[in-house]
């Protein structure tokens, strides 16, 4: 199952390794919900997806993708939010592209179809 979520980046933990090669970091943002109390969600990323919180920072709006995991141990159920994609949002709460094209809501118009020269006699 697979979630996503938008919110400012509150706090960003420090990587843990537990034991000899299991590495660990946890983030945390501040939902963007709209409900009338703060809504603080941690998330962990694990293994080689620790690194892709390092380029944000605190204050920074986010839209975070993520996996709901469950287990029990000793008869206690723990829930992580493991999180596998994390974008940044631009100004305008949209997540940001490279080609303003991609936005949803921007349709292409007569003026940008292809220009197409006819340099064949093929009758059709």
């Amino acid at each position: 199952m697979s979630f996503e979520i938008t919110g400012t980046l509150v706090k960003k933990y420090e990587t843990e390794t537990k034991g000899e090669s299991f590495r660990v970091r946890d983030f945390v943002i501040k939902a963007n919900d709209g409900g009338q109390y703060d809504n603080f969600v941690k998330f962990q990323t694990t293994q080689d997806r620790t690194a892709i919180i390092d380029d944000f920072n605190e204050g920074d709006e986010l839209k975070v993708h993520f996996d709901l995991r469950g287990r029990q141990w000793q008869d206690k159920y723990f829930t992580n939010l493991n999180a596998w994609r994390v974008e940044a949002m631009s100004t305008g709460g949209a997540p940001s592209t490279s080609n303003p094209g991609d936005v949803p809501g921007n349709f292409p118009t007569a003026d940008d179809a292809p220009v197409v020269e006819a340099d064949d006699d093929l009758p059709f």
